[in-house]
């Protein structure tokens, strides 16, 4: 049974009215779940600490983003990605995020000691934090720190990100580490944000050719998505041997989605989905770790993660969505 991550604390990274990041797109998934009668046994993280954070962040940004969180002034503030309107900055905003790593992070433990199998956090997927700059509405990097905390442990970790944009702050946080293999999927860097995932960036010492971009062209449907996907992800989790999977399953590659221009239905990703959870049973020994991500078409969001939900729990998808 699928162990999932949820806390109402969540809503709390909210970047303000208007920005697409909207805690909505997560509570209308919970909402729905609920009304469904399907929303169970769900487990409240802790925020991860500060100083946990050092594992994969600079302490001097660390102690910046909490310190403007808090409401002080500080005229680097934009030097570290913050107080622009990607990342504006906002009251509690450290907490939040923090509250996000945490539910990620539960999610690598939960693998770590045997309490799961498969775990879906319903949050987190922030790829874009750096370890001293936050982009793309990501500040925290919980993803790279629950990949560090399994690494940490002597596990091989994959991680695959299905986000339209590419996943530039794990990739470069793991460049050169050999324990762990990056997969990205994503709408070209040459046509959209942020501007990276190139096939030529492949990783480097230890790490080289363990980095897999694989960038689509703008309109690409989902018979070529699949397509592609079906002749690279099975061949490199054979060759990997992962002990785990890590899944930033962003739902913007979906056609109405508003910031990008891949062409996905649901249908598309209910296909997905499957697919990478037949590849966990049989390359990654059971074991994944999803979150959700982008996605800034509401309609679209919460079907598709509702699907995911469903699919993970071994429910029956409604024939609705």
């Amino acid at each position: 049974m699928c162990k999932i991550i949820y806390h109402p604390f969540y809503s709390n990274y909210n970047p303000g009215q208007g920005h697409p990041f909207d805690p909505v797109r997560v509570e209308m998934v919970v909402d729905l779940l609920r009304e469904l009668g399907l929303l169970k046994n769900i487990i409240q993280p802790e925020p991860v600490q500060p100083e946990e954070l050092y594992a994969i962040h600079s302490k001097e940004y660390v102690k910046k983003v909490e310190s403007l969180s808090l409401g002080n002034n500080d005229p680097d503030a934009e030097i570290i990605g913050l107080g622009t309107l990607d990342n504006p900055i906002f009251p509690g905003m450290a907490e939040a995020a923090r509250y996000q790593a945490g539910g990620t992070l539960l999610g690598a433990k939960l693998l770590l000691e045997d309490k799961a199998k498969l775990v879906l956090q319903m949050g987190g997927g922030f790829h874009h934090a750096h370890p001293s700059l936050a982009s793309g509405f990501c500040i925290y990097n919980d993803l790279a720190l629950a990949i560090k905390q399994m690494t940490d442990a002597g596990w091989h970790v994959a991680y695959l990100d299905l986000d339209v944009h590419h996943c530039d702050g794990v990739q470069e946080i793991f460049y050169s580490d050999d324990k762990v293999m990056t997969i990205s999927f994503h709408e070209s860097g040459e046509y959209l944000f942020p501007g990276t995932g190139y096939i030529h960036e492949r990783g480097q010492g230890m790490g080289r050719s363990l980095k897999l971009n694989i960038p689509l062209e703008p309109f690409t449907e989902g018979d070529s998505y699949l397509e592609v996907m079906n002749k690279i992800l099975e061949p490199a989790l054979s060759w990997f041997k992962p002990s785990a999977l890590v899944v930033q399953a962003g739902a913007d590659a979906h056609f109405s989605d508003p910031l990008a221009d891949l062409l996905l239905t649901t249908q598309d990703f209910e296909k997905i989905f499957r697919k990478v959870v037949e590849l966990v049973k049989s390359k990654c020994k059971g074991r994944a770790l999803f979150t959700f991500g982008g996605g800034y078409s509401i309609p679209a969001v919460f079907r598709i993660w509702t699907i995911l939900y469903n699919i993970l729990s071994n429910y029956e998808i409604p024939g609705n969505l």
